[in-house]
């Protein structure tokens, strides 16, 4: 996957000031999914929350006007991801987007979950097996329009 120059700068940043994503969240009050997806440029700050984390960061401040733009969404490489992590996201919609989807129809009837009116939010469940991560998607359901 192709990193924006902007991202592996202010990744740089991030990991010299030595604070993690958990920490970006308590200082801009933001989840820190959200926050990292600000910074690999999937999402907008406002003025006074793109200076916070610029800040927090110890990157410069020519970073907090670019931060405030409106990115290019979903920009990733158009092929299948050969990075594990995001490959198994992958994997899980291919073996269970269509039942998932069926399931979201049964409940809600004919619509999709809202990724813009959307949190995501990521925890950890300690198991004696080995440590589950889990990861909770809340998105608004939307009704196809009739017309």
């Amino acid at each position: 996957m192709a990193i924006p120059e902007i991202t592996e700068k202010l990744l740089a940043a991030k990991k010299k000031s030595g604070l993690t994503f958990a920490d970006l969240e308590a200082k801009v009050g933001r989840d820190e999914v959200w926050i990292a997806s600000v910074i690999y440029r999937q999402a907008s700050a406002s003025e006074e929350e793109a200076k916070i984390i610029v800040e927090a960061i110890g990157a410069d401040a020519a970073f907090i006007e670019l931060l405030t733009e409106c990115p290019t969404k979903g920009s990733l490489d158009p092929v299948i991801p050969t990075d594990p992590f995001i490959y198994r996201f992958y994997e899980i919609m291919q073996v269970y987007g269509v039942p998932v989807k069926q399931v979201v129809h049964e409940h809600f009837g004919d619509g999709i979950m809202s990724a813009i009116d959307f949190s995501i939010d990521v925890e950890r469940e300690e198991d004696p097996k080995g440590d589950r991560v889990k990861i909770i998607m809340c998105g608004k359901f939307l009704p196809y329009k009739k017309w």
